[in-house]
């Protein structure tokens, strides 16, 4: 088989798998339309991903497939640090790329794709299937890919979307079940219970909100049921926000618009069944554009750390790597840009030993820049809530010493004292 053949062939992964080769540029979807199956056809044959370049959005933590070590010289272009990278980038076999997703969706139209796999629904009598749980990045790849390839799974569901793929436009159709990618959210503590409440008290009934996936934005989630009319309009919802549709905080169709659904089996059946949900691609759901016409949207974002100017560092750990720029520049820009729009930041105060400031008085070296201190409206953590919109420099630092823990904070007032003297 050649790279163009006829169209709608039916054929297996391992078939797949067989027309790899080397030079050859493969789109692999990440997140919950990552095709596990497919990557057991590629462990089946490994000689077969010899120089083999593998490219797409893949999440740590959630993604963990290991495909650039199936062989020795395939490489991967991607545009998240995920553990199992490293080595590999040592060696020069890993591209990673610091690109939020209007970049990186650039990036992938410009990436020459020869194969592109997409895990889909099985087939409606109108021979469409719908990519159930990830819309993200797929839609515009598979533009201009040169070979297209489904999965049909029948685990994954046929969900309400703005992008939807006839089987007459595909070369190759394998039908393969096998689990979908999820992602089981780790028990809250009383200091994000505490954040998630602050962050639930700058909330008003009717605003749209954007919140990632973890620990932090599922119990923000959590504490909101008390809302009514909220929507979502994310990269990505998790089942915490479904309390909040069966409580009526969340209600009508359409009314949460996602690119990524990311949870459990069960979430993934009832998105197949309920009608809030309407999934769009990146080109649309991460539009500054589009966000800003939305009025009352509150992006809502975790970081790592925080200066006292409210520069937020969400990218890195004592100088290491541990995600990537990701979508959340999009939303607090477009937030900021929304009529009554708000752009919020969370944070614990300490890092896990309760011993070393989250609150650090400048981001210096070990640190990235990912959102700059002009965009930081609303800080919160355990402690608090800063406002910092129309605040002075020294006002906006003194706002965000009292965030931190009590026993830290005569330290950063000391060093806040020796900064400004040097401004």
């Amino acid at each position: 088989m050649g790279l163009f053949m006829r169209r709608a062939q039916h054929a297996t992964l391992d078939d797949v798998v067989n027309l790899l080769a080397p030079g050859m540029t493969v789109f692999l979807p990440g997140l919950s339309g990552e095709s596990l199956a497919f990557f057991d056809a590629l462990k089946r044959a490994p000689q077969k991903s010899a120089g083999v370049r593998f490219i797409g959005v893949h999440l740590p933590g959630v993604n963990k497939s290991n495909y650039v070590d199936i062989s020795n010289s395939t490489t991967q272009r991607a545009y998240f640090m995920q553990p199992h990278l490293r080595p590999a980038m040592e060696q020069g076999r890993v591209d990673l790329m610091p690109l939020d997703y209007p970049g990186a969706l650039n990036d992938l139209i410009n990436a020459k794709i020869d194969i592109a796999i997409g895990q889909v629904s099985l087939p409606n009598p109108a021979a469409t299937v719908s990519l159930g749980t990830t819309y993200d990045f797929l839609p515009a790849v598979w533009q201009q890919a040169r070979m297209r390839v489904v999965q049909l799974n029948p685990r994954m569901p046929k969900t309400c979307g703005s992008f939807q793929i006839t089987l007459n436009d595909c070369d190759l159709i394998c039908e393969a079940e096998s689990p979908l990618v999820t992602n089981p959210v780790g028990a809250s503590s009383s200091e994000l219970a505490a954040i998630a409440q602050y962050v639930a008290e700058q909330i008003h009934d009717g605003d749209t909100l954007q919140l990632g996936i973890g620990r932090l934005p599922s119990a923000v989630l959590s504490a909101l049921k008390g809302h009514r009319n909220l929507r979502i309009y994310s990269g990505m919802v998790t089942d915490a926000a479904v309390p909040l549709i069966d409580c009526g905080a969340i209600a009508g169709d359409a009314s949460i618009v996602t690119g990524i659904a990311l949870g459990d089996e069960a979430f993934y059946q009832r998105l197949g069944e309920d009608q809030t949900f309407y999934f769009r691609p990146v080109s649309e759901t991460h539009d500054v554009r589009r966000i800003a016409a939305i009025p009352s949207f509150v992006s809502i974002n975790s970081a790592v750390e925080v200066d006292l100017f409210g520069q937020v560092n969400s990218e890195c750990a004592d100088g290491q790597l541990i995600a990537g720029v990701g979508g959340m520049p999009a939303f607090v820009q477009g937030s900021r840009l929304s009529r009554n729009g708000r752009a919020i930041f969370c944070l614990n105060s300490t890092t896990t030993n309760g011993k070393v400031s989250r609150i650090v008085p400048m981001l210096g070296q070990g640190s990235l820049v990912n959102s700059p201190r002009h965009a930081s409206d609303i800080l919160v953590t355990e402690h608090g809530i800063a406002h910092l919109r129309g605040l002075s420099v020294h006002e906006r630092a003194t706002r965000l010493i009292e965030l931190a823990k009590p026993e830290l904070r005569q330290g950063l007032a000391e060093q806040w004292d020796k900064i400004r003297h040097c401004l």
